[in-house]
Parts: C-alpha cells; structure tokens; sequence
C-alpha cells in the first residue's frame, strides 16, 4: 500500500516502504499473530513534483490556481462488506479533517448501496481497495509498462506538437488496474514507456476516461 502512495506522488519515507516481514509484525500484528489494521491507517501529504503536475496553468481568471490534490488519509476496515453506515463514517472522517484524497481498504467488497455515497462528498475523492488486490505490486511486473502522469503544460505541448484534441488520443479507462494504481482522474494523460529492440524504448500516450 504505501509503496503505491509513493509511486503516486506523496510523502512516503524509503524505511516504510522496505519493512521486513518481522518489523511488519511487531509493527502491525497483535499479540496472537493476526494483523491490527487499526495500526496500519496513516496520512500522507503530495511532495512538491506532484503539486506542481496538477496545478492548473495561471490564468487572467484564476492568477493562483489551487493544486488538484491535498493529504492523503488511508484506512483499513475488516468488514467482508463495507455498507453505507461505514463509508458515511469514513467520508465524515475526511469531511472533518479536511482530507482531499480517502483511501479505504476492505477485506471484501462494498456495497452498491455504500458505492453510491462515494460522489455525495464531491470534490473530496474517495477510492476503495480490496486488501488481496493490493499484496502484489502490479507495476513490477515484466509486461506492464512504466507509466508518467503528464502536467498540464505538458499535456497541452503533447496535443499542440501532434495537432489533436485530447479526446483523439488512445484512452485508458479510469477502472484499469493500473490507472487505478496511480489513482488517474478523467483528462488526465499519462505517456506510456515501452521497450523495444529496435528502438530502445518508445513512447504513447493515453486519455483518462
């Protein structure tokens, strides 16, 4: 989990993210060996590169526009099935401590019920995980190529060099396991680096839809 919030942009200290199997244990597990979840909830805060990817260009209308982002809350839940009292308790945690971004991982699913209240604390963000989903970093594997969020200027160079629209670009679709991994928002345009053996390496680029 918190390898995926530093590849996402935020502050993640390199020894959180490199803990040993034992120090997770003595760390996170109780007395009798299950894991304490209660433990494993923290916040985070976006470093400064990733403040200045989703900032929004100045403009005659807004000469100091607000970064699209904030801090980070990550919370564990053991329910197999997360319902609306507890993602109405999680929302009003963020709500209250002014959270931009929620992350809540379940030991299930959530509910359709629970889904629907996840727009109601619009602009706050809220993305739910199943825990098994996360036990394995999908970005390391061999066939997934590495991705780079673009930044407004470069989104607007990208479609000013090649003469299109963003929505003539190739999309990747906001569910995709690995735009979810970057936590990717509609619009937004990550360049794709894949190898070659003719050419090192090339690049594309797709559209968060």
């Amino acid at each position: 989990m918190r390898e995926m919030i530093y590849d996402r942009g935020y502050e993640i200290s390199q020894e959180e993210r490199e803990i040993s199997p034992e120090e997770f244990r003595a760390k996170y597990t109780t007395q009798d060996g299950k894991a304490d979840r209660r433990r494993m909830t923290f916040s985070t805060r976006p470093l400064p590169a990733l403040i200045s990817k989703v900032t929004p260009p100045a403009s005659a209308a807004h000469p100091n526009p607000a970064p699209q982002v904030g801090t980070l809350w990550v919370e564990f839940v053991t329910e197999t099935s997360v319902g609306v009292k507890t993602m109405r308790t999680f929302a009003q945690h963020l709500i209250s401590h002014n959270f931009h971004t929620g992350i809540l991982i379940t030991a299930g699913g959530v509910t359709p019920a629970a889904v629907k209240v996840i727009p109601t604390v619009l602009p706050i963000v809220i993305e739910t995980f199943v825990e098994q989903d996360l036990l394995v970093n999908i970005t390391h594997h061999e066939l997934v190529p590495k991705h780079v969020l673009l930044s407004f200027e470069e989104k607007a160079a990208l479609l000013v060099r090649y003469r299109l629209r963003e929505s003539q670009l190739p999309r990747i679709q906001i569910g995709d396991p690995v735009a979810r991994y970057y936590g990717l928002r509609r619009t937004q345009v990550v360049k794709i680096i894949r190898r070659s053996e003719t050419a090192g390496r090339y690049a594309s680029y797709r559209w968060t839809v």
